[in-house]
C-alpha cells in the first residue's frame, strides 16, 4: 500500500510538470484517499473509489454507499445545484425523472414525484432545502434508495430512519471538481465541466417569449442539461412532465417524452420543450406544436435553423436560441 501511495504522488507530481508546459491545470484523480468498492456497475467489475466523501456529506443513516449510488448521487448533486429556489429531485440510473421548483419542501416533492411515480422507486432524490416531518411521511412512502439534503428535521429523521438501509446524506458543500474523465481506447479524455445555462438568449421565432414561458425555458434547459442525449425536456410551472433521453433520434426522445406526458395525465397545452442540441429538421417543432407545446429552447447550429425557426415564425411559437449546446453521454 504504501508503494502505490508513493507512485500515487509521484504520478501527481508529473501531472503538474506535464500541465506547466502545456498551460493546463487538469489534476491527477488518484492522489486521494482510495476506498476499495464492494464492486462495480456489475458484481463481476472490481472498483474503487478515490476521494473524501465526508468532505461533502454527513451521513446519517443506511449502508455504505455502493458504485451505482456513487454515480446516481453525483448526478443528484449537479443538477440541484443548478437551482437557487426550493426544489425536489428524483434521478434514476443518472437521468432526471422527476423535479419541481415550488414554494415548499412538500409541494415541490408531490409535484417532483408526479411526473413520473414509476420510475421513481428505487430512485435517489435530492433537495435544496431542510427536509420537515411532512414531507419525510410523504416520502417514506415509497422505496428509494437515498436522500440528499441540506439538513433534516429532527422529527423528519424519526420517519426516514425507520428503514435501516435507506441512506440519508446531509450534504455540506458542493464538489470541487473541475475536470471530468473518461477512459477509452488506451487512454484517458479529460474536459472540463459543463458549466452555465446559455451564452445568449435569442428569441427568432414568431412572437417574444412571455414572462412563465421564459421562466419554464430556463427551468427546462437546466433539466435536459442533465440528461443522457439525444436529451428533450417538457416543462409546465416548473414542473418536469415528459422526458426523452437516450434516444439515437431526438424525434425519438420527443416521442418517448410526449407519451411519458400523456402516461400519468398531463395537459401539454401551454407546456415548453427544451432539447440539449439542435432541431437537425423542424419536425421536433411540428410534433411539439401538434401536442399542444408553444415554446422552444435549442442552442441551434444546424445548417437547417431556418427550417424550425420558419415553421415556428409561421405558426407564432414562440423560438429561443441559447448558443450553448448540452451533449452528455
Amino acid at each position: 500500500m504504501l508503494a502505490i501511495k508513493a507512485f500515487d504522488v509521484c504520478t501527481a507530481y508529473d501531472t503538474a510538470i506535464s500541465n506547466y508546459f502545456h498551460q493546463l491545470s487538469v489534476a491527477t484523480p488518484f492522489n486521494k484517499e482510495e476506498k476499495i468498492m464492494r464492486y462495480g456497475e456489475n458484481p463481476h467489475q472490481k472498483a474503487a473509489f478515490f476521494g473524501n466523501l465526508e468532505k461533502i456529506f454527513t451521513q446519517l443513516n443506511g449502508k455504505e454507499l455502493s458504485y451505482n449510488n456513487l454515480v446516481d448521487v453525483d448526478a443528484a448533486v449537479q443538477l440541484i445545484k443548478e437551482f437557487t429556489e426550493t426544489t425536489f429531485a428524483i434521478i434514476k440510473h443518472t437521468n432526471v425523472c422527476g423535479v419541481a421548483q415550488r414554494s415548499t419542501v412538500k409541494e415541490s416533492w408531490d409535484a417532483a414525484l408526479a411526473g413520473d411515480p414509476e420510475s421513481a422507486f428505487g430512485g435517489v432524490l435530492v433537495c435544496n432545502s431542510i427536509i420537515d416531518k411532512t414531507t419525510a411521511a410523504a416520502i417514506n412512502e415509497i422505496f428509494f434508495e437515498v436522500l440528499i439534503a441540506p439538513s433534516f428535521n429532527e422529527d423528519a429523521l424519526t420517519v426516514l430512519k425507520s428503514k435501516k438501509n435507506r441512506i440519508l446524506l446531509k450534504q455540506k458543500t458542493l464538489p470541487e471538481n473541475k475536470e471530468q474523465y473518461k477512459s477509452v481506447l488506451n487512454g484517458v479524455l479529460i474536459q472540463g465541466i459543463d458549466d452555465g445555462n446559455f451564452s445568449e438568449w435569442k428569441e427568432t421565432g414568431g412572437r417574444e417569449t412571455t414572462a412563465a414561458e421564459k421562466a419554464d425555458l430556463e427551468f427546462a434547459n437546466l433539466v435536459c442539461k442533465h440528461l443522457k442525449s439525444n436529451a428533450i425536456a417538457l416543462v409546465k410551472n416548473k414542473q418536469l412532465i415528459g422526458k426523452g433521453c437516450g434516444q439515437t433520434s431526438r424525434i425519438d426522445s420527443l416521442r418517448q417524452a410526449v407519451e411519458k406526458a400523456k402516461q400519468f395525465n398531463f395537459d401539454l397545452q401551454g407546456a415548453v420543450m427544451a432539447s440539449d442540441a439542435f432541431f437537425p429538421f423542424d419536425d421536433c417543432v411540428k410534433l411539439g406544436n401538434e401536442a399542444g407545446i408553444n415554446a422552444f429552447i435549442q442552442p441551434g447550429g444546424s445548417i437547417r435553423d431556418k427550417d424550425s425557426i420558419d415553421y415556428c415564425v409561421e405558426n407564432k411559437l414562440a423560438m429561443v436560441i441559447t448558443g450553448m449546446r448540452h451533449f452528455k453521454h
